[in-house]
């Protein structure tokens, strides 16, 4: 049963949310069996975490803090405690407060129980510690498969 891992850009625009989700459903489409690691964040996260419900798949939470959803836009939350009450599983790490250093925790956590890194990303630099770029640096160097998902026509602010 492959287990992947997703990192990926926040606070997308909706057409590009869109496009994503479209590109993710078909990653799965050949997925008879497979479990999603996320840390529910809005974005590519929450996108990916449903797409891993729908298609049956089983998901593994991973909370980089205790203050880590109170952390997250307001708007995000309704999402985030409905898949994360669809949890098989919640993995919950020793931060308190939600920093990119916690945030950077998290994403190493999940590529060390992970196979593959699925990464919503367009291929620009982070643009702070623990950003999608530096999430793909790290599997990268492990030699971890990392498909990266960005659609024509995908743009960020």
């Amino acid at each position: 049963m492959p287990r992947i891992a997703i990192s990926g850009h926040r606070g997308l625009p909706q057409a590009t949310a869109a496009l994503i989700e479209a590109e993710l459903k078909r990653a799965f489409d050949d997925a008879t069996d497979v479990i999603g690691l996320s840390c529910l964040a809005d974005g590519a996260d929450q996108i990916f975490a449903r797409a891993v419900v729908e298609v049956g798949g089983r998901l593994e939470v991973v909370v980089p803090a205790q203050k880590y959803r109170e952390g997250l836009p307001p708007e995000a939350w309704r999402e985030y405690d409905a898949l994360i009450s669809r949890a098989d599983r919640v993995h919950q790490l020793d931060f308190v407060e939600s920093t990119s250093e916690a945030h950077m925790a998290a994403s190493v956590f999940m590529l060390d129980q992970a196979d593959h890194l699925f990464a919503v990303w367009d291929g620009k630099p982070a643009r702070g510690f623990g950003g999608t770029a530096d999430v793909v640096a790290e599997a990268r160097s492990r030699g971890m498969a990392v498909r990266v998902v960005w659609p024509e026509g995908a743009e960020r602010d």
